[in-house]
């Protein structure tokens, strides 16, 4: 599985190299490249409007949903209606996990984080005189997210049920990566 936030050829590249793979598009980005397309004023109303739609349980009353939200807004911004038809082939697939799934796939933020720290700690040391100095700053980095240790106990908590899910929907290739 690869949560991708809008990058072009990222989910072909993907593909190509793991057919299996399962190319969701991040939620979080979906809905600001929304904004990106209404007035400030309309902000909370479209994300409510559209909470129905990522929510769905099912991919139809996830389409039931949106054309409701298209004959609301579509004629004040049909950019948005536009913008959420050309991503739905990558959208649909988050509508086919369970719950606990969607918890973890819906957004990119996490990753990013993590990326934003590295790229900062790097930037910071400049340059490295060899491999081994430049994975150490980024383990430091890593780690510093986290120094005292007491957010891993709440993150596996909070991963169990994902990972559970996980197992069930992608019927053991989990467990086969870890042999």
């Amino acid at each position: 599985m690869v949560v991708c936030d809008g990058l072009t050829g990222l989910p072909d590249a993907v593909t190509t190299v793991w057919p299996r793979t399962v190319v969701q598009t991040c939620i979080v980005h979906l809905l600001r490249n929304s904004f990106r397309y209404a007035g400030r004023q309309h902000w909370d109303a479209i994300a409510k409007a559209l909470k129905p739609v990522y929510t769905a349980p099912t991919e139809a009353a996830a389409k039931e949903r949106f054309a409701e939200f298209a004959d609301a807004w579509g004629a004040r911004y049909p950019a948005i209606v536009r913008l959420w038809d050309n991503a739905w082939a990558e959208f649909v697939p988050f509508l086919a996990f369970d719950v606990e799934i969607r918890r973890v796939i819906c957004s990119t933020n996490a990753i990013e984080s993590v990326n934003a720290r590295i790229r900062r700690a790097v930037k910071a040391r400049g340059h490295f005189p060899n491999e081994q100095a430049a994975l150490k700053c980024v383990y430091l980095a890593v780690m510093s997210l986290d120094p005292t240790g007491t957010g891993r106990k709440r993150w596996m908590m909070w991963w169990k049920p994902a990972l559970n899910a996980f197992e069930i929907a992608f019927d053991g290739r989990l467990a086969a990566g870890r042999k």
